[in-house]
């Protein structure tokens, strides 16, 4: 499981280093694919595959279904971390989570969220304050 909220930067080179604790479990290959939010999720690859099969289970027929699992799937670039961890962030991902130097990578249980850290200090600002009185009626 992803956990915790890591300050990194991008390199020149649009790379970054993925925090230590999180490198295990993303050695084998990994997927980075749009989110919501503007931000980038980071699946390690089976997981991806796993949720592409759920996606792909919903009526063809469903509109927001296909236009959902056609912009992740347009979205997704696979990835191998190198020896010390880095990954290279695809340009157009880069532009979509509007990613600057300065990154906050961040744990979200089965997938990693990739934000521009000042995007991120906003929204947390936005949605924390709500966060002490939430009592999970939205929950299934």
């Amino acid at each position: 499981m992803f956990l915790g909220e890591h300050q990194h930067s991008l390199d020149a080179k649009g790379r970054v280093i993925l925090p230590a604790r999180f490198r295990e479990e993303l050695a084998g290959g990994l997927v980075f694919a749009p989110s919501q939010e503007r931000c980038i999720d980071v699946y390690p690859r089976e997981t991806f595959e796993h949720r592409v099969a759920e996606l792909r289970q919903l009526p063809r027929e469903n509109q927001r279904a296909r236009d959902y699992l056609r912009i992740l799937l347009a979205g997704a670039h696979e990835e191998t971390p190198d020896a010390q961890g880095r990954v290279t962030i695809p340009p157009r991902l880069r532009e979509y989570a509007g990613l600057a130097r300065l990154l906050s990578v961040n744990g979200a249980g089965e997938r990693v969220e990739i934000w521009d850290r000042e995007t991120w200090v906003e929204y947390r600002a936005r949605v924390e304050p709500a966060f002490a009185s939430l009592d999970g009626t939205f929950l299934p």
